[in-house]
């Protein structure tokens, strides 16, 4: 390495420094950093140096990272004293610490270890974190990962290190030319139960919820399981803190709070555009603002108004219920007592984000019916839940106090990462909630049932009509797929996807991923670099769907566009692997509802008419509206896919059959589907038609109002 002396003017440091020349990952005593030199870790991750940020004339020490070619600053040593010339040196003197200096000697900042080095030495690591330690030695005496900037960095702790009082907290820069402090902060609170908070100055801000050992209650997104990274949440008595891992090294992300949108924000770089890709953000909405709706309310986006009150509380102030007035919160309906314990109960209520903790009591030994005696028997015990539900469920969190910042991530709880909240309750005040939820429904029954002939009216009328109209188009080969499918495998009409893909997306098809499985295999979530869900039909070599039915389902879908029809995004076909790739539908299988007594409560009746409505739709579209009439041969309730806001979509085309022009019936040797909702002239003679997906359609109209299945 060539050098060169320079006098360095500091009585308390060495006489004399080497300043670096060419890049290296460390420096020494003996050395030093000055502008236009930088410092690039081992495996060239990340460099060291002296920037001016934006249109800023400053000068600061920072890194950033080195293999990417947007300048991307990851953290920043003199964030409250920039340099205002290029005369910047970093040095470590004479009693082991690491010394910014600027002009005339001064020190612009210092990372002050609590242990003197006798031979120490600072490096750059390849995770980007820049260390001080003793030569040969592993231990480090100081580390920039305990004191980060506004990024988040894989590797790096968030949190508390209760031996010692240090916190390691985010702040976002105050813009994009000044890297001192803004407002905006992210980090631990210390509770009994702590929890992420995002704060504005003093105030909070925004809240993740409680961790409860597979995610946070509020932050579905921010999950232990992830396709690009993986999250640990650790509470002991030396630590508590929040760290992620990258899944595989040829992903590169980073999270951080950025001032001027207010939002935590995470990037993924996308080499091909040569840009940083937003993969998730908070807050999200409305709801996700701190304690909007007050005490006891609860936050439900696409409500009007979004603040609700929870089970067996009313508005405190019914008559000015604005949002002006929204913070002002719940009351109960029917004021406690603890003279008489035998009138206490328990509101149990699904897909909560857990209540603020700041007054919370935790027990990790002690079991959910342990945690409800408890409870019971403390008058100030307001809510009660397991703090863990890894594994069933375990530990005890309680409530004392208002229950505040509340609001519906799940709606119909079906989500595997929400808490059931216990709310204590007057007994007397369930069992008139429950006989005036029944009088409701017996209202909406009657509602319904009207409105349900009115549609087998419009069905019938549908059907007539359809038996004796001609389609408009013609269609280019008037023969089924099944007969000549393999002369249209090259023109698959949908994008293809390489098997690497999605197997980065599903992260290796992990169990935590599976969504669900069937006689054709099985079905994954998966995420996109670019953060889109996706979900992804696996078939099994031993799926009675083969390449033929997997090639029809292809090219179907492919000429079907409708709002109740799930979308193909697009396939692989690699080896013996065959997938379909679909647009993730959140809530699942229609079947997951109707058929489970405890989700089939949030399906209120207007909720079973609308999906009633939207899949009558979707066989209008296939018989009528298309530019090719389908008889889909599998219509049922597995196969009715629910987006996020709970429309339905009907799914898997694999055994569906194409007529052309005015052909109505067809005639098979193969019967195939799901005995139950086949009619009678499809299971005994093989005779199919637009009447047989009329025939399913009612099957699964029963079943819908029922509850029960066939």
């Amino acid at each position: 390495m060539n050098i060169f002396p320079f006098v360095l003017l500091s009585s308390s440091l060495l006489p004399f420094f080497f300043v670096l020349s060419d890049a290296g990952d460390s420096i020494t005593k003996s050395e030093s950093l000055r502008e236009g030199i930088t410092l690039v870790s081992k495996h060239e991750s990340y460099a060291l140096g002296f920037f001016s940020p934006g249109n800023s004339s400053n000068h600061y020490l920072g890194i950033w990272y080195n293999n990417i070619p947007v300048k991307t600053v990851v953290w920043v040593a003199n964030r409250l004293n920039p340099i205002n010339d290029s005369s910047g040196m970093l040095v470590v003197n004479s009693s082991g610490s690491l010394v910014l200096l600027s002009q005339n000697r001064t020190v612009a900042w210092s990372a002050n270890s609590t242990k003197q080095a006798r031979n120490p030495i600072v490096q750059l690591l390849d995770s980007g974190n820049l260390v001080l330690r003793e030569e040969n030695e592993e231990n480090y005496l100081w580390q920039s990962f305990d004191y980060p900037s506004d990024t988040w960095l894989p590797g790096m702790k968030l949190g508390w290190d209760l031996r010692t009082g240090l916190e390691r907290r985010l702040t976002a820069w105050k813009s994009p030319d000044d890297p001192s402090p803004g407002e905006l902060s992210w980090g631990i609170e210390i509770h009994n139960y702590p929890e992420i908070v995002m704060n504005k100055g003093t105030e909070k801000f925004y809240r993740t919820g409680t961790w409860n050992g597979l995610g946070f209650s509020g932050a579905p997104d921010l999950r232990k399981e992830n396709p690009v990274y993986t999250y640990s949440f650790v509470i002991n008595s030396d630590e508590v803190y929040f760290i992620f891992n990258l899944i595989t090294n040829s992903v590169i992300s980073r999270a951080l709070l950025n001032e001027t949108s207010s939002l935590y924000e995470r990037y993924i770089w996308v080499s091909e555009d040569k840009k940083w890709s937003l993969y998730l953000s908070y807050p999200k909405d409305k709801c996700d603002g701190y304690n909007l709706c007050g005490p006891y309310g609860n936050c439900i986006i696409g409500e009007s108004p979004v603040c609700q009150c929870v089970e067996g509380f009313k508005h405190k102030s019914p008559d000015t219920w604005n949002p002006n007035e929204w913070s002002k919160g719940c009351v109960r309906i029917t004021q406690l007592s603890c003279k008489d314990i035998d009138k206490i109960g328990f509101a149990k209520i699904v897909g909560l984000k857990m209540p603020v903790t700041t007054y919370s009591w935790v027990n990790g030994s002690m079991n959910l019916n342990e945690c409800r005696v408890k409870c019971l028997n403390d008058c100030s015990c307001t809510a009660y839940t397991n703090s863990n539900i890894k594994n069933g469920g375990s530990g005890c969190a309680m409530w004392f106090g208002d229950l505040i910042d509340i609001r519906q991530v799940a709606a119909n709880g079906r989500d595997a990462y929400m808490q059931d909240l216990y709310i204590r309750m007057p007994a007397s005040e369930q069992v008139n909630h429950k006989e005036e939820k029944d009088k409701q429904k017996m209202k909406v029954i009657v509602t319904v049932v009207v409105a349900l002939a009115v549609v087998f009216g419009v069905l019938l009328i549908l059907y007539y009509i359809s038996k004796w109209t001609n389609f408009r188009e013609k269609l280019e080969n008037n023969v089924m797929i099944d007969q000549d499918i393999e002369g249209q495998s090259e023109d698959m009409e949908v994008p293809f996807f390489t098997l690497a893909t999605i197997v980065i997306a599903t992260n290796n098809f992990s169990s935590y991923n599976k969504l669900g499985e069937g006689g054709f295999g099985l079905v994954y979530k998966g995420t996109f670099i670019d953060g889109k869900e996706i979900a992804v039909k696996r078939l099994s070599q031993k799926s009675g769907q083969g390449l033929s039915e997997f090639k029809n389902e292809v090219i179907l879908i492919a000429k079907l566009q409708h709002r109740n029809l799930v979308r193909l995004l697009g396939y692989c076909i690699e080896g013996d692997e065959k997938m379909l790739i679909y647009e993730y539908m959140p809530n699942g299988s229609l079947d997951s509802f109707i058929f489970d007594q405890t989700k089939a409560k949030v399906l209120g009746w207007s909720m079973r008419f609308n999906i009633i409505c939207g899949i009558a739709r979707g066989l209008l579209y296939l018989h009528e509206d298309s530019r090719l009439r389908i008889i889909h041969r599998d219509l049922k309730a597995s196969n009715i896919l629910l987006d996020s806001k709970m429309n339905p979509k009907i799914s898997d085309f694999g055994m569906a059959r194409i007529f052309g022009g005015d052909q109505i019936e067809g005639n098979t040797n193969r019967v195939v589907g799901t005995y139950g909702y086949m009619a009678p002239e499809y299971a005994i003679d093989g005779l199919f038609l637009v009447k047989s997906n009329v025939f399913s359609f009612g099957i699964l109209l029963l079943e819908i109002i029922s509850g029960k299945k066939n």
